[in-house]
């Protein structure tokens, strides 16, 4: 059975920063890449980040373009995403997410990612 399991989340003020983890598990087939994505309350789910697990590919929302960084572990199947400068916009419920095949140019549509993890929150605020 596949496992997502995000963790990293908390309350931080403006302009500080997080990292995220996403330990995955139980992958039959190889996966093709992890997506984050969030989602903030009354607001559609994000997506904001990807990473391709063969070549490191990422992709990136220009919302956080700049300030969060993708990267991945692939002897321990953790992704991880770097937040720096922090805002308060950037508050949501942050999910991982695993794409069997991906197609690059919908790296951030969250209808093309199979697996979900349970979220963690992310709270930005003075």
């Amino acid at each position: 059975q596949v496992q997502l399991v995000e963790s990293g989340g908390g309350s931080v003020q403006p302009g500080e920063s997080l990292r995220l983890s996403c330990a995955g598990s139980g992958f039959r087939s190889e996966y093709d890449a992890i997506g984050w994505f969030r989602q903030a309350p009354g607001k559609e789910r994000e997506g904001i980040a990807c990473i391709r697990k063969r070549d490191g590919t990422t992709y990136y929302a220009d919302s956080v373009k700049g300030r969060f960084t993708i990267s991945k572990d692939n002897a321990k199947d953790t992704v991880y995403l770097q937040m720096n400068s922090l805002k308060p916009e950037d508050t949501a419920v942050y999910y991982c997410a695993a794409s069997l095949l991906l197609h690059p140019i919908r790296a951030l549509i969250s209808k093309d990612y199979d697996y979900w993890g349970q979220g963690t929150q992310v709270t930005v605020s003075l």
